[in-house]
């Protein structure tokens, strides 16, 4: 199934300052800075909508913004956001039923590639890189595993809240970083919090030769 936090919506903000403190923003903002001017951006499986908030502080105006969230809970609260002078258009869906009738010059995946079931992570992808214009970025935010010993049951026990909540049925990270290997993309810049459990990343599609 996809993943679905609306059992989750009304706590998430509040849990993830407890276990994580800001570590979580931070990640999901480092790179900000790296949407161009006037883009058309594409942010998939957003939440509670704070990331608009933290976009609008950075480019106050101009963005075209498709933010695509399957849960109605989360969107109810992602319209109260500040958006600043950008044009958010709402998707209460999947980010795979979002049409290809245009490409974007940015995705953002925060924290929403870690929460998709291995089975169906490629196809999910794939449909936003086939979204993503040729030289667009893509900003990403996920957990990895590094070695650390308290990452994988600090990982596991938060797949089985989350099961337990009824939000989404994974129960392991699928291969992200592989994932953007395969298709070509440079990394343009990372970051880690939290003892790098946390990743954040640029990445850059590559663009047509002709």
């Amino acid at each position: 199934m996809a993943s679905d936090y609306s059992n989750a919506a009304w706590f998430y903000d509040n849990l993830s300052r407890v276990v994580f403190g800001q570590a979580l923003v931070r990640a999901q903002t480092r790179f900000l800075s790296a949407i161009p001017a006037g883009a058309n951006v594409l942010i998939a499986g957003g939440g509670t909508g704070k990331l608009l908030e933290s976009i609008a502080a950075v480019h106050p105006q101009r963005l075209k913004i498709t933010y695509a969230e399957i849960s109605s809970k989360m969107i109810a609260r992602a319209r109260q956001r500040n958006a600043g002078q950008n044009e958010v258009t709402f998707v209460n869906d999947a980010v795979e039923h979002v049409a290809g009738q245009e490409v974007f010059d940015v995705v953002i995946t925060p924290f929403l590639l870690d929460s998709l079931n291995p089975v169906i992570f490629p196809q999910v992808f794939n449909h936003m890189h086939q979204l993503l214009k040729p030289g667009g970025i893509w900003l990403n935010t996920d957990f990895q595993l590094t070695g650390k010993w308290w990452q994988k049951p600090l990982l596991k026990s938060m797949y089985f809240f989350f099961r337990l909540m009824g939000c989404t049925d994974t129960i392991s990270l699928p291969q992200i970083a592989n994932q953007f290997r395969q298709l070509d993309y440079d990394v343009v810049k990372e970051k880690g919090f939290y003892g790098d459990f946390i990743l954040a990343s640029v990445y850059e599609k590559q663009k047509i030769v002709i």
